[in-house]
């Protein structure tokens, strides 16, 4: 066979042979694990429930009154009472909702947490969110979340025992104005039993500002068991009662809302839930049996 003819035939057949194909783009949306955009994981959040529901059902016997009001669809930003100097009612409020009505919770909280090293990772695996008007707003509106806020900050879970059930200020009612602007109700969960769980004797303020933390407790947990008190908290009887949701007659989306109705609604929430509270301790015969 002629040079050029073989040449010819090998030109031929290589133009038969398919290229490979290039390789495609990964898909943007596609997640190679379970963590979602804000860090939560549900595989870590399965694993964070079957810990805690045994202190959640035996423990706390936590009791709810009114679980039907949060609803099964659409964003919602669920605002309760803040107690105990490490706060037991935000896993309270989530693992419940969580395993009675099966939609996740996200809590936010300071970006205290999210600075600490190793715990703030795990907060995000189980929820945790830094209190951002910005989150917020994502959560609520743009992806119809279920989010919890305690607006009385750092100030409720510091408050010692004579302070007991007295609600702090709400802030300046940022709460209230990033509802209206996402449109989406409020709904108030007054907690009983979260006081009593971890109670503070007293604080160390000086501590406190040596190591740039909000307060630094001591509490009757760490004073009866020593260092386990500050993980082992008392059996106190939960009961957590979830008020009519709250709606605003504002259309959402706006840059600004009134200050002075933004502060009364957030003021008409506060009272709400301390003659609900006053309410619940009258009708409780016993710290822990309820």
């Amino acid at each position: 066979m002629a040079p050029g003819k073989e040449t010819a035939q090998r030109e031929q057949r290589a133009a038969l042979v398919p290229l490979p194909r290039p390789a495609e783009p990964p898909d943007p949306n596609l997640r190679l694990s379970d963590v979602d955009e804000w860090g939560r994981s549900e595989h870590m959040r399965e694993i964070a429930r079957r810990i805690y529901d045994p202190l959640y059902r035996y423990w706390f016997r936590a009791e709810w009154e009114g679980l039907e009001k949060v609803p099964m669809t659409g964003g919602a930003l669920l605002v309760a009472n803040h107690a105990g100097a490490i706060p037991s009612d935000a896993p309270v409020i989530m693992h419940g909702i969580e395993t009675e009505l099966g939609r996740p919770v996200y809590g936010m909280a300071d970006y205290f947490f999210r600075s600490a090293p190793y715990l703030g990772t795990m907060w995000e695996r189980v929820g945790g969110v830094p209190a951002h008007p910005d989150n917020a707003l994502r959560l609520l509106r743009d992806q119809g979340q279920l989010a919890v806020v305690f607006p009385e900050g750092t100030k409720g879970p510091s408050k010692t025992y004579t302070d007991r059930y007295r609600l702090r200020r709400f802030g300046r009612g940022g709460f209230v104005e990033i509802a209206m602007r996402a449109g989406v109700p409020v709904i108030p969960i007054a907690v009983v039993g979260a006081e009593e769980s971890m109670p503070i004797v007293f604080r160390l303020p000086t501590v406190a500002r040596a190591l740039g933390v909000p307060y630094v407790p001591v509490t009757a947990n760490m004073l009866l068991f020593g260092p386990l008190g500050l993980l082992l908290y008392f059996p106190a009887k939960f009961k957590l009662r979830v008020l009519d949701p709250v709606t605003f007659d504002v259309p959402p989306g706006q840059d600004r809302y009134s200050k002075s109705r933004v502060m009364d609604e957030a003021e008409k929430i506060r009272m709400h839930l301390q003659e609900t509270l006053y309410d619940m301790l009258r009708e409780r015969r016993s710290v822990w049996f309820g």
